[in-house]
């Protein structure tokens, strides 16, 4: 597995990059958008930021769609909360690592938006 070099320029903001990066997910989609709307040059700090609004809002308007489904529907809404909990680490941890780590369908979307 090849290891990927922390990025350590300055944003915006006045922060190294992958700490940007790494903030942009700690209070899932809330810190998304702030740091959308703050961070305007660093395209490494806007792609976590809008990966993180779009992974973290799509899966709470699900679980609570979810939950509003007796048994069955708590259930699965239990597992992905499981999921995203796990799924929140990971991207922290990648982000903090300065990799741009890309989630399979919405990551292939922020990709287009934010390098377009």
């Amino acid at each position: 597995m090849a290891t990927k070099s922390v990025k350590t320029s300055k944003t915006a903001l006045g922060l190294d990059e992958n700490v940007e990066g790494l903030l942009c997910y700690v209070l899932t989609f809330i810190t998304g958008i702030v740091f959308l709307i703050l961070e305007k040059n660093n395209k490494f700090v806007k792609f976590h930021a809008l990966q993180s609004l779009l992974t973290f809002a799509g899966l709470f308007v699900v679980t609570m769609v979810l939950f509003m489904i007796p048994i069955l529907g708590w259930l699965v809404g239990m597992l992905l909360e499981l999921l995203g909990f796990v799924l929140w680490i990971v991207l922290m941890v990648k982000a903090f690592q300065g990799e741009k780590f890309k989630l399979p369908v919405i990551g292939d979307f922020v990709e287009k938006q934010i390098y377009k």
